[in-house]
């Protein structure tokens, strides 16, 4: 309960550098010369966006992770996020501007900004007089450009600047595809200087759409996007680094690993490092969090092993667990009331209420993102899955779901709407599972895993209760 946060979403803040653990595989997410960057809600994106932005956590990244090339030579600037900042303009001042200005423009001025604020460029006081600058001063600026880039690379230094939370550039489809497809084409265009870099860090959904890619070349950027994936070990790892740093718990923590199992802890920049075994042995792994959680799921092997039920049952459909999820379950399972004769930190049953609650915050997150996805969830309580489409689409068109749907979008009542919803209850189905919420089985059935099943009170048989909604 010391050791794992309260809220693992802190809002474009990284976490303490004591808990930031790097993930070997997330090396080219990381390197200055990958420019677009996918990840599921809660995969780390922003926790990357504001540890890339931030001196202590860049030196902790050089000597942790030293093939990704942040080093001290890396210099960083923000280009858009989900936290206010005077660096970019937010989604009511984007949509003003795109009134006149075209997309691609738009962030060509605000990554002059970020580049060449220092030099005076562009010049004006509103973002309406720096993008008209730009606008009619296209070879001044490329100049300004190059002469900076020659300038950086003749000293070894690689200028990055930084987009995220690119969902809230606006509040309808149409206008967010502009904008991402314009941004995209300045990741590509980019890609020719030597010190001067931009990373974006996108959700996978917000790639789907052809129109994002519609501009020459784009498949250089799209056909070498970068994944950031969190297999169980990298999660289990996760969970290591923020127990052996715990303030007060974690010399025990530590010291059990090394007495007990002779793993020796490293320390860098005051940060408790995991010992390699610990965070590459699924194995070892295994035996450690058994040694937390106990052997089964259960009172014998029949129902699993906590090892790998924890992860495979807070994956999406794309099988995919973001570590926001697995440390709220565990968090969460942690804060359940101690059991009798139990000589485990963790029950199974604990546990499994853990990934109740997990699947509660990742509907609530869905909702901030998608609200229409409620309400067509809501009509599904009670179902039980996998079932066929056809039940489901019976019970979207009993409670009128899509026709309400409809009229609320044309109200202008609905942010980022379904993108296929004109093409009726197969178009959203479409929608619901490249969101990850729906999965379509062999035989054309409809799943659902349970990290969204269980919040939205969808049944299974033999699976994690469902939870009742109101």
């Amino acid at each position: 309960m010391e050791a794992l946060p309260e809220e693992s979403d802190q809002r474009g803040k990284p976490p303490d550098q004591r808990n930031l653990h790097v993930p070997e595989s997330h090396w080219r997410a990381l390197h200055p010369d990958a420019p677009l960057v996918e990840g599921i809600r809660g995969s780390g994106k922003t926790v990357w966006w504001g540890a890339l932005a931030s001196d202590p956590h860049r030196q902790l990244l050089e000597h942790i992770l030293p093939r990704a090339r942040i080093t001290r030579a890396t210099r960083v600037s923000r280009g858009f996020g989900e936290a206010k900042d005077n660096a970019y303009p937010d989604a009511d001042t984007l949509a003003q501007l795109a009134v006149t200005f075209a997309p691609r423009i738009l962030w060509r001025t605000v990554i002059a900004k970020s580049l060449l604020e220092e030099r005076g460029l562009p010049p004006g006081v509103t973002w309406a007089e720096k993008t008209r600058w730009v606008v009619n001063n296209p070879e001044p600026l490329e100049q300004a450009f190059r002469d900076l880039d020659t300038d950086l690379a003749e000293r070894g230094e690689v200028h990055l600047v930084l987009f995220d939370a690119l969902d809230r550039t606006a509040r309808d489809w149409p206008q967010m595809r502009q904008l991402l497809k314009g941004l995209l084409e300045n990741l590509l265009d980019f890609r020719s200087y030597q010190a001067l870099r931009l990373k974006a860090f996108v959700r996978p959904d917000m790639l789907e759409d052809p129109s994002v890619a519609a501009f020459p070349d784009s498949s250089k950027l799209l056909n070498n996007k970068v994944e950031l994936l969190w297999p169980p070990r990298e999660l289990y790892s996760l969970l290591w680094q923020y127990l052996g740093n715990a303030l007060r718990e974690g010399e025990v923590f530590r010291r059990d690993c090394e007495t007990g199992l002779s793993l020796a802890w490293s320390r860098t920049l005051d940060v408790w490092i995991p010992p390699a075994a610990m965070r590459s042995d699924e194995d070892r792994q295994k035996v450690v969090f058994h040694g937390i959680a106990g052997p089964w799921m259960g009172r014998d092997a029949r129902r699993g092993f906590p090892y790998t039920w924890l992860p495979n049952h807070l994956a999406d459909a794309r099988r995919q667990t973001s570590p926001r999820s697995f440390l709220s379950a565990l968090r969460h399972a942690a804060l359940e009331p101690p059991r009798s004769g139990h000589e485990y930190a963790l029950h199974y049953e604990d546990i499994k209420r853990g990934v109740q609650r997990a699947s509660q915050i990742r509907v609530t997150e869905m909702q901030e993102d998608y609200p229409w996805v409620q309400r067509l969830m809501n009509p599904l309580q009670g179902l039980s899955v996998p079932c066929a489409f056809s039940q489901i689409a019976e019970r979207w068109e009993s409670e009128g779901s899509l026709r309400a749907l409809e009229q609320e979008i044309s109200d202008a009542e609905v942010r980022l709407p379904p993108q296929h919803l004109a093409t009726g209850a197969e178009g959203v189905r479409r929608d619901l599972e490249e969101l990850g919420i729906f999965e379509r089985m062999a035989d054309g059935r409809v799943n659902m895993p349970d990290v969204y099943r269980v919040g939205y009170g969808i049944g299974r048989r033999g699976g994690v209760k469902a939870i009742r909604r109101t």
